[in-house]
């Protein structure tokens, strides 16, 4: 359906692919992986026709063509679903998966009632009848957002669909929706151009696979190859293996009573120092209304929080802040970060009191987190939208550990990092347990909280179905647990 032949490209001096040729077959799934950096981007906006390359031939259906823009992919039957949103919160969820094309009336005018029909038939396709296509889509949830984005792709009927990174956002129950429909668009022969960190996701949804390492092609293999060996030709070593011992002690730094709030019921717990309290649930669970209330961002209707033995009460996160509370959200981008601004700026962020502000020590700290944290960056001046995903979380955990925290409330801590990173993050956390830290870590990943929580809390329906121990937790366990299958 569409080959590739000795593409490349360059911005300024930096090159981003060399010399890359790859062949995509209709109904086939074809991932395509590599650390951040790799040049997956780049060739997909590439085939997208966001960009031109700067030498090598694309074949299209065997015909050689020059993709003119996005226009000309879309009209052949190329879309595209990015790893950064491209829906307008403004607007209705009908009016954004149906962004031009709209149905219209007899007087030329939007037919809505139409156009909403339309949506609502892709929605329940999705599977997400809790969506309404009247309902603005700023007031959707990150993963509602990323299952719209989808939407939109599948809209145009694509011959080539491209997803890149479609689960980061979503949970367990959404990323099988997701994967019966590739299968789905499989079968009707349309070819899948998938792309993941997630090697776990790859192994059960992909045909082949193909290694992309400082912008050249590493080589083609099936999905069946072992996963150390993908691993290693993306990052041209080996990965230690990761094991973690436990760091709990038998302190307790943050005691939860019978907490209730917007989105969430009788909440009690105890987290003690040196430990990661995990935290499992389907999205709408209940787990980030809990997490934001924990932060004094939303408000607590009944129950007690205390921390060394002392009742807390927030008006707001300065609150928090002050209490030595940190949260790290989900969306780093919209939340965690002030991406046009510089690195230092951010670390300084969470800090900034009624005094001057001293650019020279400010930036001395930052330097001291780039060093500690590993963030890779040409100067600790550089506006954060130019870093990776996995350094810019690496600094969203700089810009906390700047406030000295005792207790972390991390929301999703390798949403969208490269294998890499996500070992780096790992390290950083167990780092702050050594520390005799507290972490509450709530994330969709299930592998991610086995390995590295104590204990693992499952909310379903806004409360806490279990708490249950790392050395009886399964995949299996706890999934039943967050569908309310043991009820």
């Amino acid at each position: 359906m569409l080959r590739l032949e000795n593409i490349s490209k360059s911005f300024s001096r930096v090159r981003a692919l060399q010399d890359v040729s790859i062949e995509f077959i209709g109904g086939q799934v074809h991932a395509v992986c590599g650390e951040n950096g790799a040049g997956k981007s780049t060739l997909m906006n590439i085939i997208a026709g966001n960009l031109a390359p700067d030498s090598g031939k694309i074949f299209w259906q065997g015909e050689q063509l020059l993709l003119e823009n996005i226009q000309h992919a879309q009209l052949l039957g190329i879309s595209i679903v990015y790893q950064e949103r491209s829906l307008v919160d403004s607007l209705s969820v009908s009016e954004n998966i149906f962004p031009v094309d709209k149905p219209v009336n007899k007087l030329g005018l939007i037919d809505y009632p139409a156009l909403n029909r339309q949506a609502s038939a892709l929605l329940s396709y999705l599977q997400l009848k809790n969506i309404s296509p009247q309902t603005i889509v700023g007031r959707l949830s990150a993963a509602q957002k990323q299952m719209v984005e989808i939407a939109k792709s599948l809209a145009r009927n694509p011959s080539l669909l491209i997803l890149d990174e479609p689960t980061a956002s979503v949970t367990h129950e959404e990323t099988e929706t997701l994967f019966q429909i590739v299968r789905q668009l499989k079968a009707k022969g349309v070819a899948v151009i998938y792309i993941s960190h997630r090697m776990r996701e790859i192994k059960e949804i992909a045909d082949v696979v193909t290694i992309l390492r400082d912008g050249s092609v590493q080589g083609t293999f099936t999905a069946q190859t072992p996963t150390d060996e993908l691993v290693r030709k993306m990052v041209g070593r080996e990965l230690f293996a990761v094991t973690h011992e436990s760091d709990k002690q038998s302190e307790v730094a943050l005691e939860v009573k019978n907490l209730s709030g917007e989105g969430f019921s009788n909440i009690s717990f105890q987290l003690y120092k040196g430990e990661i309290l995990g935290v499992a649930g389907l999205s709408g669970s209940g787990r980030t209304a809990l997490a934001r209330a924990l932060f004094g961002d939303t408000q607590i209707k009944e129950g007690q929080l205390l921390k060394n033995a002392k009742t807390l009460r927030f008006n707001d996160p300065a609150d928090a802040i002050n209490a030595g509370i940190a949260y790290v959200p989900d969306d780093r981008k919209l939340l965690g970060l002030f991406t046009d601004n510089t690195m230092v700026e951010n670390i300084a962020s969470a800090k900034l009191g009624s005094g001057f502000y001293d650019a020279a020590v400010h930036s001395q700290t930052s330097e001291k987190y780039k060093i500690q944290l590993g963030i890779k960056t040409p100067s600790v001046t550089e506006v954060m939208r130019k870093l990776s995903g996995g350094n810019q979380q690496k600094v969203v955990l700089a810009k906390w550990l700047n406030t000295h925290p005792d207790v972390f409330i991390i929301n999703e801590p390798t949403h969208g990092v490269d294998v890499v990173a996500k070992a780096e993050i790992y390290a950083i956390l167990k780092s702050l347990t050594k520390e005799g830290k507290s972490i509450v870590m709530i994330s969709s990943e299930l592998p991610e909280l086995i390995l590295l929580a104590d204990r693992i809390a499952v909310m379903y329906g806004g409360t806490f179905s279990a708490i249950i121990d790392k050395q009886l937790a399964s995949e299996e366990k706890l999934t039943s647990l967050a569908s309310g299958l043991n009820e």
